[in-house]
C-alpha cells in the first residue's frame, strides 16, 4: 500500500513527541498564504470530516471576510467524533499531534490569525494535545484546547464553535458560515483534524510529490475506521474489500460507508467500490467521517439498524419537532416492524422516513432518515421476514458500534401511582418512551448525564409524583 504518511513513524512510537515528530517529518516550510492556497488547489485538499468541501475555498472565504473585519481571524480544528464508528481523528491527536498542530498553524499564518482552538470531546485527547501544544513551547500565537460535551451532534459545524464560545453545544439552526462570524465572531477557518494533518504533509511533500500516491484526481492518503476499530491509511484508488482483507474482514451481509449519516453497500456493490469520491458516489454513497462498517454473516441486520437507529433518536440536539419526536417515533415504528408489525408497520416506517426529511435545524434528522432508508434497500428481505414474523434467527451482536451506558442514574416509575399523564415524554423524550396506552414503555430508563436537568424537571412536575430518579 505504501509508506504511510499520517501514521509515519508509529511502528517506532506509541506517540510522537515534538523531538520524535520532527525526526520523522522534518521542519516545517514557511508558506505566503497565496503558497499556501495554491498548494491546498493543486492536491484538491478537502475536509476528511464529512462534506468534503475544498479547503482553498476555505481558505479564500476566511481571507475575503477578513478584510472588512479589521483582519481578524481565527483557526478551530474540529478534534471531535461524536460517532462511535469514528476513530481517526481520535488516533492522529492521541498519537501524532503535532502534525495536526503543524497544519493549524500553517493555515492561522496565512490568514494571520492569532487564535488557534483544537475542540475535543475525550479527556485522554485533550492530554495529549496540551502536552504537545506544552513541547512546543511559545509558539507566536494563542493555541488552546476546549473540552466539549462527547455527542454526536458536537461536531456538526454551529454546535462545535457554539460549544467553543461558551454557549450550548447545538446547532444554531441558521445558515450560518463560520468564514464569516466563528470563534468569538470574527471569521474563522474550521475543518477536521485529518485535514489539517494532510495540509502539514503536502506542506513539507510540495504537490508534486504529494500526487505520487493515489489518484490523479484525488491524490493522496485517506485514514480509515474499519469496523469500529482499526484505524488504517490508505492511497485512494485502493479496492475497498482489499482493505477489508488486511483488517480482517470481508463484506459479510454488506457495508456501512460513511458511518450512521451514510449509505450501505450490498456485498457485491461493496466488492466493486473503491476508495475514492468517484467509485462511491457512481454507488450513491460517500466516504464521508471515513467510518467502513462491514456487516459480519452471524448478527441480525434488522436488529443492528434498530439498535442504531434509537441510539441516534437519543443523540439528536432536542431543539426542533423532527428530532424531539420524528427520530423517537422513527426508532419506535422500526422496533414494532421487526418484532412482527406486519406490513403495515413497514409502511409506517417509510412515512416516518419522510417525514423528518428536510425539516431539521441540522442534518441530523436527514442523516439518520437516510441510513434507515438505505438499510430496508440493501436488506429488504430481513425487514420483510422480521415484520412478517418470520425473522431472520440471528441475534443482535452490536457489530455496529455503540458507546457503552454509563450512566449511573435512572428514571423510576411507580407504577401504584402513574396515572398516564404523559408529561414526563414531553420533558424528557430522549429518556421516556410511551407504549400504546399512554404509559411509560419502561419502568427504569437510564438518564444520561447531559439530560439529568431535564430528568429532574419531569420529576418535578408529575402530577401524580409517579417519578424518582435512583441511583
Amino acid at each position: 500500500m505504501g509508506a504511510p504518511r499520517l501514521l509515519a513513524g508509529l511502528d517506532q512510537a506509541p506517540r510522537l513527541d515534538r523531538v520524535a515528530h520532527l525526526t520523522t517529518h522534518g521542519s516545517l516550510p514557511r508558506y505566503r498564504p497565496d503558497e499556501l492556497v495554491d498548494l491546498a488547489d493543486n492536491i484538491d485538499l478537502r475536509g476528511r470530516g464529512g462534506a468534503g468541501f475544498p479547503f482553498s475555498r476555505k481558505l479564500r472565504a476566511v481571507m475575503r471576510s477578513a478584510r472588512g473585519r479589521e483582519g481578524q481571524t481565527a483557526v478551530v480544528v474540529n478534534g471531535s467524533e461524536g460517532e462511535p464508528s469514528c476513530l481517526k481523528d481520535t488516533a492522529l491527536l492521541l498519537h501524532a499531534p503535532h502534525l495536526v498542530l503543524d497544519g493549524a498553524l500553517l493555515a492561522a499564518a496565512a490568514i494571520s490569525a492569532e487564535d488557534v482552538v483544537v475542540g475535543v470531546t475525550r479527556t485522554d485527547v485533550e492530554q495529549s494535545v496540551r502536552a504537545a501544544v506544552a513541547e512546543r513551547g511559545p509558539a507566536g500565537r494563542r493555541v488552546r484546547v476546549a473540552l466539549l460535551p462527547e455527542r454526536f451532534v458536537t461536531g456538526e459545524g454551529t454546535a462545535h464553535i457554539n460549544g467553543l464560545n461558551g454557549g450550548e453545544t447545538l446547532p444554531s439552526g441558521q445558515k450560518v458560515r463560520t468564514s464569516e462570524r466563528g470563534l468569538n465572531g470574527v471569521p474563522t477557518l474550521l475543518s477536521n483534524t485529518e485535514t489539517f494533518a494532510q495540509l502539514a504533509v503536502a506542506a513539507r511533500l510540495g504537490a508534486l510529490d504529494y500526487r505520487t500516491a493515489g489518484l490523479p484526481a484525488e491524490p493522496g492518503t485517506v485514514l480509515l475506521t474499519v469496523a469500529g476499530s482499526t484505524v488504517v491509511e490508505t492511497p485512494t484508488g485502493a479496492a475497498l474489500s482489499y482493505i477489508l482483507e488486511l483488517c480482517g474482514t470481508d463484506p459479510g451481509q454488506g457495508v456501512l460507508v460513511g458511518g450512521y449519516h451514510g449509505k450501505w453497500l450490498d456485498p457485491g456493490s461493496a466488492r466493486a467500490a473503491e476508495v475514492s469520491r468517484q467509485s462511491l458516489d457512481s454507488l450513491g454513497a460517500r466516504l464521508g467521517a471515513g467510518a467502513v462498517l462491514p456487516l459480519p454473516e452471524d448478527t441480525c441486520p434488522a436488529g443492528e439498524v434498530a439498535r442504531v437507529t434509537r441510539w441516534m433518536a437519543k443523540e439528536s440536539a432536542g431543539q426542533c419537532g423532527p428530532c424531539v419526536r420524528g427520530l423517537p417515533a422513527l426508532a419506535d415504528v422500526l422496533e414494532d416492524a421487526i418484532r412482527g408489525g406486519g406490513a403495515a408497520a413497514l409502511e409506517t416506517v417509510q412515512a416516518r422516513l419522510k417525514a423528518v426529511l428536510g425539516r431539521g435545524a441540522c442534518s441530523h434528522p436527514d442523516g439518520t432518515s437516510r441510513f434507515v432508508a438505505s438499510a430496508l434497500s440493501v436488506f429488504p428481505d430481513e425487514f420483510r421476514d422480521h415484520a412478517l414474523g418470520s425473522g431472520c434467527g440471528r441475534r443482535v451482536l452490536g457489530a455496529l458500534p455503540l458507546p457503552q451506558d454509563e450512566s449511573p442514574e435512572r428514571l423510576v416509575v411507580d407504577w401504584t401511582l402513574c396515572k398516564g399523564h404523559g408529561l414526563c415524554v414531553d420533558i424528557v423524550p430522549d429518556v421516556v418512551r410511551l407504549d400504546a396506552d399512554g404509559f411509560p414503555a419502561q419502568a427504569s430508563m437510564p438518564v444520561p448525564g447531559r439530560l439529568r436537568p431535564k430528568a429532574l424537571r419531569a420529576v418535578r412536575r408529575c402530577p401524580a409524583l409517579a417519578l424518582r430518579i435512583q441511583d
